[in-house]
């Protein structure tokens, strides 16, 4: 039995939790230790046409594509929103979005600000969260730290995170990640809180309770 005080009342259609983040901001292990704090919560998979990383899996971390594949799917009008970053394609499925939100699933969407502004405008209810790093020292050593870019793509990765932290101000929440358990409690406390939103449990109350539709 679920410990969701929500999910007793009965199913609906799931929330979408949009996030984002500089680089090295530590968005990805947030989102990953997340869905196993939070009950009825499913990470989307977006598809992309960067190589995979040590320790990735196809169908786990991303679904890795050729440019081909994608842009492709991106002139079918496969993609709720679809952008460049760093050299290489993110998109993320409407299918994908559509088929966890219409099981009752409330659905963690990582993605760059490209594609967040383009899910603002398509997901008007959306709930939009940006993960910020304590300053921009603390994020070079972070990308310094995981060995896995050369130190000119570490450079325009920094560059790229001066703008991006401007465009944070539109963001519905923010979360500023200098201790990882005391912003993944923020994380949590956000998304309950999201869940208990009167907009989102009047219909299922009505139902339970036996009150009047317009009540």
């Amino acid at each position: 039995m679920s410990n969701d005080p929500q999910a007793s009342a009965g199913k609906t259609h799931g929330t979408l939790f949009v996030i984002s983040a500089p680089s090295g901001a530590g968005k990805t292990t947030l989102c990953k230790e997340i869905i196993d704090r939070v009950p009825n919560l499913r990470h989307s998979i977006s598809f992309t046409t960067r190589k995979k990383r040590t320790g990735e899996k196809d169908g786990v971390d991303y679904y890795f594509v050729s440019s081909e594949t994608f842009r492709a799917m991106a002139k079918e009008g496969a993609f709720a929103e679809w952008a460049e970053v760093h050299g290489n394609l993110y998109g993320t499925a409407i299918r994908t979005l559509e088929e966890l939100q219409a099981a009752g699933f409330d659905v963690l969407l990582d993605v760059d600000i490209q594609g967040a502004a383009q899910l603002k405008k398509s997901y008007g209810q959306g709930i939009f969260i940006f993960i910020l790093p304590p300053d921009f020292d603390e994020l070079r050593r972070r990308l310094e730290g995981r060995r896995t870019d050369a130190p000119e793509v570490i450079e325009r990765r920094i560059g790229n995170a001066r703008s991006e932290v401007v465009e944070a101000t539109w963001y519905d929440y923010l979360i500023i990640n200098d201790d990882f358990q005391r912003a993944l409690e923020k994380f949590k406390a956000l998304i309950v809180a999201e869940r208990c939103r009167t907009s989102r449990v009047l219909a299922k109350v009505k139902d339970v309770f036996g009150l009047k539709k317009d009540a």
